[in-house]
C-alpha cells in the first residue's frame, strides 16, 4: 500500500512536511471512522482514499500553483474535497467550503477543527444563495468544484463567485471536452473563457481524469446565478 507522501512525490513532485503528513494521517483515520456511521464517501478503503480522495483533490496545484491563492471556494465539497488538501499544502489560504447536506459539512467542519485550520469556514447553504451574498460574491481567486455537475450548470455556480481575472477549476471525467463545447454559451454570458482542459493520470486508476480551467474576464451579470434548483432545470 502506498503511503500519501510517496504518492505526492512521486506524482505532483511535492515533498510533505511532517505537520502535513500528521494531518493527512488525522484526516484518512476521522474519514474512515465516520464513514462507518454515516455515508460521507462512497471511497471506503485506505488505498482508495489516498488516491482517489487526497491525491485527486491535490493535482489542482497543477493549475493553481502558479498563482497560488488567497481566497478559494469549494462548492459541493461533500466531505471537504478538494478544498481541505489544498487548504493543507497552501496553510494561509482563505477557505471557503460549501455543502448543502448537513451531516457532510458538520463532517468538514470537525475536521477544521480537529486539524486546526486557521481561516477556514464551512457554509450549508446552496451554491445558487452563495452566489448571490455580496459577502462571496466575486472574492475570490479560484473557485473549485469536483463531481458536482455539469459544466454549463455548475459554471453558473462558480463564476459568479471569482473575481475578475481570477479562475475556475472543474475535475471531470471522461465527459469533459463534450462538457465544455455544451458550455460555451455559459461561459460568455458569466464572464469567463476556456483556457485549457488537461488529462491527469492517477495510479491504479483507469478512468480518465481532466482538469477544466476557465478565467474570468468580465463581471457576471447580477441576475446570475438564478434562484435555486433554476440552473439544474434550465442550463444556459
Amino acid at each position: 500500500m502506498t503511503d500519501i507522501t510517496s504518492l505526492v512525490n512521486n506524482q505532483l513532485g511535492i515533498k510533505l512536511t511532517a505537520q502535513q503528513i500528521s494531518a493527512f494521517e488525522t484526516y484518512e483515520k476521522v474519514l474512515l471512522e465516520w464513514n462507518e456511521k454515516f455515508n460521507l464517501t462512497a471511497i471506503r478503503d485506505v488505498e482508495g482514499i489516498r488516491v482517489k480522495h487526497f491525491l485527486d483533490s491535490l493535482t489542482c496545484i497543477k493549475e493553481i500553483k502558479s498563482t497560488p491563492p488567497n481566497h478559494l471556494i469549494d462548492i459541493g465539497t461533500g466531505a471537504g474535497f478538494p478544498g481541505i488538501p489544498l487548504k493543507l499544502l497552501f496553510p494561509a489560504m482563505q477557505l471557503t467550503l460549501v455543502e448543502s447536506v448537513g451531516k457532510k459539512a458538520g463532517f468538514c467542519k470537525y475536521v477544521i477543527e480537529r486539524l486546526e485550520l486557521d481561516n477556514a469556514e464551512v457554509l450549508t447553504m446552496r451554491a445558487e444563495e452563495i452566489g448571490q451574498i455580496a459577502r462571496y460574491r466575486e472574492k475570490y481567486d479560484w473557485a473549485v468544484a469536483r463531481a458536482v455537475a455539469s459544466l454549463p450548470i455548475l459554471l453558473e455556480f462558480l463564476l459568479p463567485l471569482v473575481r475578475i481575472g481570477g479562475g475556475v477549476l472543474a475535475q471531470k471525467g471522461e465527459s469533459a471536452h463534450a462538457e465544455a463545447q455544451l458550455a460555451e454559451k455559459a461561459s460568455q454570458l458569466l464572464g469567463g473563457k476556456l483556457q485549457h482542459i488537461s488529462q491527469l493520470t492517477l495510479p491504479g486508476v483507469a478512468e480518465e481524469h481532466f482538469l477544466v480551467v476557465y478565467k474570468k474576464i468580465a463581471s457576471t451579470p447580477s441576475k446570475y446565478p438564478r434562484r435555486v434548483g433554476i440552473p439544474a432545470k434550465m442550463p444556459l
